[in-house]
């Protein structure tokens, strides 16, 4: 990209970049333009300010792009409800008392603490969330449980909290157990989501827990997005339900995932 000879010039520069990639860093931005990050980031909040782009984590994605792929929590619960509340209780009945667990934002980690409240064995519990949604519905186990949110900036699609902030709180913590959804899982190209800024905190969480369990219904296998989150080999199960192909499951397999599919009927 050549020296823009004027912001408007740049901006426009920047603005098709964005639009070619589907995501830009600000990084590589700078080094196109030959200008500083700092100028960067002000052009992108012109760009965002005229409906242009929207700026994530790190860069930029096309308008729409994040909200076209992504469904609000609300959305993404009335969804495959039934399937959802079958991998909820199946991940829940791993989970023990005086365990200490991170659960991730998303439709199916919320329909988990559902499932972890319903739990009434479970006594000494430590959850740890960044989802507001997940955090409220903990609220009624208290003091069963002790329901600790990660803080940072609210993204108000998901309810969830994200950097700024929100991994500070997990650099200083060592979970038995993280429970993670995401928005694809494939074989070879491990998990993946769809949001950037949530790819983020999903990988802090791997990073900050012994046992690694991610829960996702069938319509996510074989999906691939833009934020990586984990090789299959950092998660030591796979929760999803018996409407995945027979295919699909044999390719997780092979490549040495732990599956578990939960009947629905």
């Amino acid at each position: 990209m050549p020296v823009a000879d004027s912001a408007p010039a740049r901006r426009e520069r920047i603005a098709a970049e964005v639009s070619r990639r589907g995501f830009a860093r600000v990084t590589d931005l700078a080094r196109r333009t030959r200008v500083s990050e700092v100028t960067v980031r002000t052009d992108l909040a012109a760009l965002e300010a005229e409906g242009r782009i929207t700026r994530v984590h790190g860069g930029a994605m096309p308008r729409g792009l994040v909200t076209a792929r992504e469904s609000s929590l609300e959305q993404s619960s009335a969804r495959a409800s039934r399937r959802k509340r079958a991998i909820a209780v199946e991940a829940a009945s791993r989970i023990t008392s005086g365990e200490s667990v991170l659960l991730d934002v998303g439709s199916t980690t919320l329909a988990v603490a559902h499932a972890l409240v319903d739990r009434r064995d479970l006594a000494e519990l430590v959850v740890i969330t960044n989802g507001l949604a997940i955090a409220l519905a903990l609220e009624p186990a208290i003091p069963r449980f002790t329901v600790v949110v990660t803080g940072g900036t609210l993204r108000s699609l998901q309810h969830s909290l994200v950097n700024p902030l929100a991994t500070t709180l997990l650099d200083d913590v060592r979970a038995d157990t993280a429970i993670l959804g995401a928005t694809g899982v494939h074989a070879q190209h491990g998990v993946t989501n769809v949001n950037l800024p949530e790819a983020e905190v999903k990988r802090r969480m791997v990073a900050a827990s012994a046992r690694r369990i991610l829960v996702a219904d069938s319509s996510k296998i074989g999906q691939v997005h833009v934020g990586r989150v984990a090789t299959t080999d950092e998660l030591d199960e796979l929760i999803t339900d018996d409407a995945l192909e027979p295919a699909r499951l044999a390719e997780l397999r092979e490549a040495g995932f732990a599956v578990t599919p939960t009947a629905t009927s």
